[in-house]
């Protein structure tokens, strides 16, 4: 009699092992979103372990919906796809403040991941985000002394989709100044959901 309780006080112990486990493991699982284009589904796994304040940040403006009928404007077919901030008439959103640039996370802009759009300033990023069509190491945080060394945070990385990316990122393009390598035809970010 007493094995038999032994032996079910171990495998409690363990189911209850296990399922902590899998709790952490579900807590620590970084967050996943579909963004839906009119050229068809991009996945992205965003990396909230190493880049916390651009996960949110990205999070947030989903939740929001600001994301909703906003074009890629700028496409460049060696470099990288950018959206996030435009709607078809190339009318700028109004944004939240800038956050903090994040790329010293020891995350590389290569091919397939997402990044922080910014400007000169390091820490002038909002709801611009770009996708790189290519590993673009120029753009890795390599000091803190200059803009440039500063880098673009990378946050993420598609995990499916990279085919609607490239079909994107070969889009015919042309200048509507102020703005250059728009696609001629809108390429629209239809809306962004969390997966839960």
């Amino acid at each position: 009699m007493l094995k038999k309780i032994y032996a079910l006080l171990a495998l409690s112990g363990a189911l209850l092992i296990s399922g902590a486990a899998w709790s952490q493991q579900a807590d620590n699982a970084n967050p996943e979103v579909v963004m839906h284009t009119s050229l068809g589904t991009i996945t992205l796994e965003l990396y909230a372990d190493k880049a916390p304040k651009s996960t949110e940040n990205f999070l947030q403006y989903v939740r929001d919906g600001f994301y909703e009928n906003t074009v890629f404007h700028r496409v460049i077919s060696y470099f990288m796809i950018q959206g996030g901030g435009f709607d078809a008439n190339m009318m700028q959103k109004a944004t939240r403040e800038p956050i903090e640039n994040e790329a010293d996370n020891g995350l590389k802009n290569e091919r397939g991941t997402v990044a922080m759009a910014r400007t000169m300033n390091p820490h002038s990023a909002t709801s611009q985000f770009f996708i790189n069509v290519q590993d673009n190491p120029p753009l890795d945080h390599r000091g803190k002394e200059s803009s440039r060394e500063w880098g673009y945070a990378v946050f993420g990385k598609v995990t499916a989709g990279m085919d609607v990316v490239d079909e994107i990122r070969f889009a015919e393009t042309g200048a509507r100044p102020p703005h250059w390598d728009v696609p001629l035809n809108p390429i629209t970010i239809e809306r962004i959901e969390i997966v839960d």
